[in-house]
């Protein structure tokens, strides 16, 4: 899945592994992807994902699955399951499977150690105390009134607080560094609070819970993790991190690294505003294929060599930048180039019926599955006197370079036959709903007799044969190309697309298109690529657009 190490490595994450490889700091390269089970993972993660297993794998080492699951208020059992699908979707297999919840006696063991130090204590202020004293980045702190308790005061109202003697808000434990230190995350930061809620694995067994920042440094050092690799935002705790693996007796020395997380054109990444999508009823689920998780990206056609492919291609940096969507499209539209089969959909149908073509009669056009194929195979389609075209392909008063179908103008009807408008007939509102043609039987195969020169081309599906079905053209779910750039007093959701999902009911396909089986992908010839929703059956075919065929980002690529 991954290429062999470079002479220096293709990025300053492979090359400080490197490093200590030679030196002899590490001998065994262990990594860990550490989501928090409250949301589901969206691409953000897909590229953590792809870099700490691709790492590990790289190297020879290990990679562990780890959930972080220390705030029972925010976590299921539903989000742990989810995101142990995606990641084997991904294409990835954790050496060990595990969870901060496992740890929290160890945890206990540490802050006990801490307190009995002199380094921590227990705190009555309420949360918005603490906040309002922790000071500013040109002001030091003020030390809480608490600070200078004993440490048997502290080992008793920290065994009452485990006990469940305290309500929430009442106390909590902060580690006792150093209130001035110009990294606000150093001044006395909080290591454990009273939550009295049920945990998704531990029940109603602990009544206190440790803080992120507290628990995520001994979770590594207990695995014997080597590269701890957080994104930029985690760059400031680092400190933090060192010290309290520094000040108690923990099995290995982990070291944190950081990388610029991935920001996506037309996207938001934050689990909060995601679940409140889901929550208010703007998508669908999680599993929405507008959303930028990996349940609604595998919906929306998306497979896991393309988002490893957009993973790779995108790179690692310590430098934030915004990455465009259409890097994300161009992977999916080069894979499934090479790998779709080709078929007809008619989307907005309208009957064209071939007058000189013998009623009654169906034959077979051969049709190329995929011309980008080492070897050609072809599939039959039939073909009879009605079929169906795109109601864009007529226009009755067209403009110039109007290539389509207008009266007396000829096209190709794909691997068929030409064809040249007669006329059409309009409704009572003046609608076109047919148009009338003669074919040339001298033409099967779409070519003129004669060699003159027919410049349209037709995709089309017989109206005899053809299969209803439900299509789905998705388009990005905000309009705002960087949601990071909101002008002042805007809300995210002031930046939905309207236009972010269109539902064609009436849409006309091949027959051979009511066998597929959910999640398979096709080309729509002129439309984009495809792929069968979990919805379709052979009963109700539904297919969602991947995305459509034009690709922007082929151009930049050329450029470079």
């Amino acid at each position: 899945m991954t290429d062999e190490p470079t002479k220096r490595g293709s990025n300053f994450i492979e090359q400080i592994i490197m490093d200590d490889i030679e030196s002899g700091r590490v001998s065994k390269v262990i990594t860990r992807f550490p989501p928090e089970p409250n949301g589901y993972l969206h691409i953000g993660h897909a590229k953590s994902i792809c870099l700490n297993f691709g790492l590990a794998d790289l190297f020879g080492g290990e990679c562990n699955l780890r959930f972080d699951d220390t705030n029972p208020s925010k976590e299921e059992t539903e989000y742990v399951e989810s995101i142990m699908e995606d990641v084997s979707w991904l294409g990835f297999r954790w050496t060990n499977l595990r969870f901060a919840s496992d740890y929290f006696d160890q945890f206990c063991q540490w802050a006990i150690c801490l307190i009995k130090d002199g380094k921590a204590y227990v705190d009555d202020q309420s949360a918005d105390e603490i906040r309002t004293t922790r000071g500013t980045l040109t002001e030091p702190g003020k030390e809480s009134p608490f600070r200078g308790r004993s440490v048997q005061e502290n080992l008793e109202l920290f065994q009452k607080m485990k006990e469940g003697s305290f309500r929430e808000g009442e106390c909590v434990l902060r580690a006792k560094i150093d209130m001035s230190h110009p990294n606000l995350n150093m001044r006395d930061p909080v290591m454990y609070r009273v939550l009295h809620q049920s945990h998704h694995r531990t029940g109603d067994d602990w009544c206190i819970y440790p803080m992120y920042d507290f628990a995520h440094g001994y979770e590594d050092a207990i695995e014997g993790v080597t590269h701890s690799i957080c994104t930029l935002e985690f760059e400031d705790h680092r400190p933090l991190y060192d010290w309290f693996i520094e000040n108690v007796p923990v099995p290995s020395r982990p070291r944190q690294y950081e990388f610029a997380r991935l920001n996506l054109t037309y996207t938001v990444m934050s689990k909060r505003k995601l679940l409140e999508l889901v929550s208010k009823g703007v998508v669908k689920g999680w599993d929405d294929p507008r959303m930028p998780t990996v349940s609604g990206l595998r919906r929306r056609g998306f497979t896991p060599s393309s988002i490893r492919s957009f993973c790779r291609k995108i790179g690692v940096s310590r430098a934030n930048s915004l990455v465009d969507v259409e890097l994300l499209h161009h992977c999916i539209r080069e894979e499934l180039n090479l790998s779709a089969p080709r078929a007809m959909a008619v989307l907005r149908p309208l009957k064209l019926v071939i007058e000189n073509y013998p009623e009654g009669k169906t034959e077979e056009v051969d049709v190329l599955v995929n011309p980008e194929a080492e070897v050609p195979t072809y599939r039959k389609v039939p073909f009879s006197r009605e079929v169906h075209i795109e109601q864009d392909d007529f226009m009755e008063d067209p403009p110039k370079k109007f290539f389509r179908l207008f009266p007396g103008s000829e096209v190709r009807l794909k691997h068929a036959y030409i064809v040249k408008c007669k006329g059409f007939k309009k409704d009572e509102a003046g609608r076109v709903v047919e148009v009338v043609c003669e074919y040339d039987p001298d033409s099967r195969g779409g070519e003129a007799p004669d060699g003159r020169k027919i410049r349209g081309t037709l995709h089309w599906v017989s109206a005899r044969h053809a299969a209803r079905a439900e299509i789905r053209l998705y388009d990005n779910l905000f309009d705002l190309r960087d949601m990071d750039d909101m002008e002042e007093g805007h809300d995210y959701k002031d930046h939905l697309n309207k236009d972010s999902v269109q539902v064609l009911t009436g849409c006309m396909v091949e027959p051979y298109l009511s066998a597929v089986k959910p999640m398979d992908r096709f080309q729509f010839l002129r439309h984009g690529y495809f792929v069968a929703d979990p919805d379709h059956s052979k009963d109700r075919l539904v297919f969602n657009r991947i995305v459509p065929l034009k690709d922007s980002w082929a151009k930049e690529l050329k450029k470079g």
